[in-house]
């Protein structure tokens, strides 16, 4: 394939690859200031069912990740992308138009399969334009954008709203994906040679998953990144109830979001330095334990009482997001390294295990916050506890040894 280790990357493509990664977040949590007002505009009162319209979007996302990546090495990229954007496009008109919640939610559902096509292939991408120090460093920097848009996106979301109603939160969304599409059809090559193309066929899900539960760490770790994903899609799908309604923060509500999004940004970026010294294990495995401490001491506190203070309330998940940003990456970077060999179809299955496995975590846990915070923190404490229990029994190094040792 095309891959540089010498040519420098030039600042668009690092945009353009982001940019192509961020309509993801964009269109997550963009609506979250809207969530109350789409649920009056489709006769759905129920706070706890219109977290489904953030829930659901995972879904489509898990699914779609399964099928495009491979598609892709047969297909070609370029093509997988246009047809994601094309079922994002349809699937946007049905949730301008949908009558009532099911119809929203299969709109959801389907924008989040569309989008899946542009979050996987942008990474397929960078796999084959760059590799060594380069392909690192262009992570790094989409990494680092991707972080920014759940910081700015329920802002402008508010803003739009305010001007337009909820509807031009999703037109904002399809204008942003035309003009990636465009600028990605116009500037973007195809980066998938003909000679590296490879027949897609049902018997590589067979054998990759075959392949990868004779790695009883890249099950265990799997299975953590869905519970934790799970506890965190608890509290992204309630956020605008517990802050809005549960604590009257209707006007601040996308400046806490977005300082709660800043405690995961900061975090990702310390564990970029971190882990070449203690190592993905320890990091990840001290992120669990504190992760867990943190949200049963919550239950332990304020069991049988009121909702504290918003001031005590934001400590609390400050530090709990403080631990995702040693968590997430970590655990990925556990469960591939094994299956190195398979990356491809590697990377599809044990990310659609762990998203369908996060899914009725967060809808079960989700249906339990309707007056108080409580039920999100146990949620939290008990998906962490199983994580800590998982993690310990199917290890394959000691933790804790220095690093250096497994280095070589």
């Amino acid at each position: 394939m095309m891959q540089n280790e010498q040519v420098k990357p030039n600042f668009e493509f690092v945009a353009l690859m982001a940019s192509l990664m961020s309509i993801v977040a964009l269109t997550i949590d963009a609506i979250l200031p809207a969530i109350a007002d789409i649920g009056i505009s489709i006769h759905s009162l129920d706070p706890t069912q219109n977290q489904l319209l953030v829930t659901m979007i995972f879904l489509g996302l898990g699914v779609g990740q399964l099928f495009f990546g491979p598609l892709s090495d047969s297909l070609g990229r370029k093509p997988i992308v246009y047809f994601g954007f094309t079922v994002f496009l349809i699937a946007s008109i049905i949730c301008l138009l949908a009558p009532n919640l099911e119809i929203m939610l299969v709109g959801r559902v389907l924008q989040g399969i569309g989008l899946s096509a542009p979050r996987t292939i942008s990474i397929s991408i960078i796999r084959d334009t760059y590799r060594g120090d380069y392909m690192a460093k262009i992570m790094s920097f989409v990494t680092a954008f991707f972080i920014l848009v759940p910081v700015v996106a329920p802002a402008i979301g508010k803003a739009v709203m305010g001007v337009t109603g909820w509807q031009g939160i999703f037109y904002l969304q399809l204008f942003f994906a035309l003009v990636v599409g465009i600028w990605f059809y116009k500037r973007q090559e195809e980066t998938l040679k003909p000679e590296y193309k490879v027949p897609f066929s049902y018997k590589v899900f067979i054998k990759g998953t075959k392949e990868i539960f004779k790695y009883k760490e890249t099950v265990s770790c799997t299975m953590i990144s869905g519970f934790i994903t799970g506890a965190f899609l608890v509290y992204l799908s309630s956020a605008q109830h517990v802050f809005e309604e549960l604590y009257g923060l209707t006007e601040t509500f996308p400046y806490v979001f977005a300082g709660l999004a800043l405690s995961v940004g900061f975090s990702t970026l310390m564990n970029g330095t971190l882990v070449l010294r203690f190592g993905m294990r320890n990091l990840s495995f001290a992120a669990l334990v504190a992760f867990t401490s943190i949200a049963l001491l919550y239950t332990l506190f304020f069991f049988g009482s009121k909702d504290p203070s918003i001031t005590v309330l934001l400590l609390f998940l400050s530090l709990l997001f403080l631990c995702l940003g040693f968590i997430w990456g970590n655990m990925r970077s556990i469960a591939m390294e094994p299956i190195g060999h398979i990356a491809g179809i590697g990377a599809a299955i044990t990310g659609f295990i762990s998203t369908i496995l996060s899914i009725p975590i967060s809808i079960f846990v989700g249906s339990f916050i309707e007056d108080s915070v409580w039920a999100l923190f146990a949620g939290l404490g008990v998906c962490g506890l199983i994580s800590v229990v998982l993690f310990m029994a199917f290890k394959t190094r000691p933790l804790f040894a220095s690093n250096r040792a497994f280095s070589k």
